[in-house]
């Protein structure tokens, strides 16, 4: 079922009077449970795309459609929401708080996404998430303690605790060595079945696409071709 579309996204920046378009009307859909991986070479508009989907920078023409809302329209306070309630993001670095214990950087994602939950359904809720990565074993640990392969799992669940409907993963593999990289993505991809989260992927690991369900080629701002 799709579950979030970009139509006819258009980004343009101006360097003094020169125009410069970065995206020239893209077309793109996402469906649940699917990732969709999203390649090409540096300056293509990988980035730039998904800033724009994942409500981080605004584009200037066109739909960013959740759903039935275009979130091009809505004000910043609205797509803050959005973010925080409705979005997921893992990236190349992990980016955990370092004072924070492993089970505590679950909890403050559900205080940043406004969970309803109760304190002890946030109990087991992260009790879920930890066993689904693996990482129930280390919940008292600080990030300095962490493996690489440790702290990207830990990640992925801050970045899915609050059952997001798009999961945004921006070279998630980039600092990790092969064996991870394959952990890491093998995680990714049952998450988001099991979870029925809609994922999109950018990366330059061309290892890294067996576990899309789908390629979409970009260059020169546009998509040029998908798989």
């Amino acid at each position: 079922m799709s579950i979030f579309t970009l139509k006819n996204v258009r980004k343009t920046f101006y360097n003094g009077e020169i125009k410069e378009e970065i995206l020239k009307g893209i077309d793109l859909t996402l469906k649940e449970g699917e990732i969709t991986a999203l390649v090409g070479p540096s300056g293509s508009g990988k980035s730039t795309l998904l800033t724009i989907a994942a409500g981080l920078q605004p584009a200037t023409d066109g739909k960013v459609m959740l759903g039935m809302k275009n979130m091009i329209s809505m004000n910043s306070e609205q797509i803050r929401k959005i973010r925080a309630n409705k979005f997921g993001f893992v990236f190349q670095f992990a980016h955990l708080v370092p004072f924070l214990t492993v089970e505590e950087q679950l909890l403050l994602m559900l205080d940043v996404s406004e969970s309803k939950l109760k304190k002890h359904e946030q109990k087991i809720e992260i009790n879920k998430m930890l066993k689904m990565v693996e990482m129930d074993h280390r919940r008292n640990a600080y990030p300095s303690s962490l493996s690489g392969g440790e702290k990207q799992r830990v990640a992925i669940a801050r970045g899915i605790i609050h059952k997001p409907k798009i999961l945004f993963a921006d070279e998630p593999t980039a600092s990790l060595d092969s064996k991870r990289s394959k952990d890491v993505m093998s995680l990714i991809r049952h998450l988001a079945r099991t979870l029925n989260i809609a994922t999109l992927l950018v990366t330059h690991d061309e290892e890294m696409l067996t576990y899309a369900d789908r390629i979409v080629k970009m260059s020169d701002g546009k998509i040029i071709g998908a798989v």
